[in-house]
């Protein structure tokens, strides 16, 4: 039986921007307002407070509050514009990485703020994707899945297997182009939202013991 010869491909890949901020910069985070900001900023490329404040219906004073929090942890960044009469700003990196912290202590608290943060934000876009789901094309539709499973395995599995899953996107994400800058006709920003975690109530808390 011959062995098959190595298929070429064009795919190339790029290095994707990350930050992994400190709990000082992860507490300036945890806002909804400023995590909107930024996401909007890494998806719709560069703008300015005023288009911003119109976007999230404040008024540019607030939003400009927002950003220079952003920006004095690094969150984002002076862009350039087209008139030096108002200010744009973009985000300096596509992805923020959170590692868990060790339990107890501010950076375990922050942690877990964090995540509560993000998790609000993640099911206000899922529900808004869901409201849209109706009236996407079938292409977009069968690319599309609300799925969970449920797969019986130790700590140590469960941690390979979740950085497998980011693995595999964060590949697909370097294959693909940056955000926030014009794309392919037929390209539009799809989302991932990974979520994993021990079915609730199965894993003793604290000092609890394990139920029979």
């Amino acid at each position: 039986m011959k062995t098959p010869a190595p298929t070429s491909t064009s795919a190339t890949f790029r290095n994707v921007s990350r930050v992994v901020p400190d709990v000082t910069a992860l507490k300036a985070l945890a806002h909804p307002v400023r995590l909107r900001m930024l996401g909007m900023l890494r998806i719709d490329g560069p703008a300015t407070a005023t288009q911003l404040a119109a976007r999230l219906g404040l008024n540019s004073g607030a939003t400009s509050y927002h950003l220079r929090q952003l920006a004095q942890y690094g969150f984002i960044e002076d862009a350039p514009g087209p008139s030096r009469r108002d200010r744009w700003w973009r985000a300096s990196h596509e992805v923020t990485s959170v590692p868990a912290a060790e339990s107890g202590g501010a950076a375990f608290d922050m942690d877990v703020a964090f995540t509560q943060a993000i998790l609000s934000l993640q099911v206000d876009q899922m529900q808004k994707a869901v409201e849209e789901y109706a009236e996407l094309p079938l292409e977009w539709r069968k690319a599309s899945t609300a799925s969970d499973i449920i797969i019986p395995l130790t700590s140590g599995q469960a941690e390979a297997l979740t950085k497998r899953l980011n693995d595999i996107v964060m590949e697909a994400m370097s294959e693909a182009p940056p955000l926030g800058e014009p794309l392919p006709p037929d390209v539009v920003p799809f989302m991932v939202m990974l979520h994993a975690f021990p079915y609730p109530g199965r894993v003793p808390h604290g000092d609890e013991e394990s139920e029979p």
